[in-house]
């Protein structure tokens, strides 16, 4: 069943990549429908990221989310936006194979969800692909550095791009620029390279740990907002403690239940209509 919402005043990946050198970017995740809602008039740009596998699916890595996964919270996110430009994000294994099977899985995520672009990860080995998808319609945003798909060959969450590596990052942000991405994630590298790619490229850079300086930045919204005790990369700034709050509102309720305090008077039915 395909998404439909309303698009009527949506922002689109065009509008994203005019705000080059402007007015910053604001990008969150979102993979729920009520999470949608809640960003959706504060964020320009909202996406169904393939963390939702760690997220919400307790998967180790990114690499075993499918693709049915990223419709499934695709379509939840469309129904709760109308404002924020809406990417999903290809995961692992829909794309890598070459232009065409990223045409194929590209085409159905955008049609059975109603995102108005996907994201992929990789660098200039990926720009073929990404003028591929472009030149068929297919806005694309790109991602470079800690590409988290790639983990494995990676060796971990690791800082990318410093000294002589930071040539070939921007390499492969230009590379992918060139290709016809509307904008690029930078993830996890020192903040001068960041700076640098920023004012290198033509397309918006999006930083997840690239620095201030990047054209917009981008956030998991669960670590922001302080859902999981005790995780806290270096690149996240809590907003909130909402996994703290919340831990002590579930005890809470857990000790009125035993304590027979929960449901009270106001919370019950009786014979009496008047309660």
């Amino acid at each position: 069943m395909s998404a439909t919402p309303d698009r009527q005043g949506r922002i689109t990946p065009s509008d994203i990549r005019s705000r080059k050198g402007t007015e910053p970017v604001v990008c969150l995740t979102a993979y729920t429908t009520p999470m949608a809602q809640l960003v959706d008039q504060s964020c320009d740009l909202v996406l169904v990221g393939d963390s939702v596998g760690m997220v919400l699916h307790g998967l180790p890595s990114t690499v075993g989310v499918t693709i049915e996964m990223m419709i499934l919270h695709g379509q939840a996110v469309a129904r709760g936006l109308s404002h924020a430009c809406m990417v999903v994000d290809m995961p692992f294994g829909s794309y890598e194979e070459g232009p065409a099977q990223a045409f194929r899985n590209a085409a159905r995520i955008m049609a059975e969800t109603g995102s108005q672009a996907v994201k992929l990860e990789g660098g200039a080995h990926m720009a073929e692909t990404v003028r591929f998808l472009v030149q068929r319609g297919i806005p694309v945003m790109a991602h470079v550095g800690l590409t988290p798909q790639s983990v494995n060959t990676l060796g971990g969450y690791k800082v990318q791009g410093r000294g002589a590596d930071g040539d070939r990052v921007l390499a492969d942000a230009a590379a992918l620029a060139d290709a016809g991405a509307f904008a690029v994630v930078l993830e996890k590298l020192p903040a001068e390279l960041g700076e640098r790619i920023t004012r290198d490229i033509p397309v918006p850079t999006i930083g997840i740990g690239a620095g201030v300086d990047c054209d917009g930045q981008v956030l998991v919204v669960d670590d922001m907002l302080g859902q999981f005790a005790g995780f806290r990369p270096k690149f996240v700034k809590r907003y909130a403690e909402l996994g703290e709050t919340a831990q002590q509102a579930i005890a809470n309720y857990a000790s009125d239940v035993r304590t027979r305090r929960f449901p009270g008077p106001e919370h019950i039915f009786t014979e009496s209509k008047k309660a």
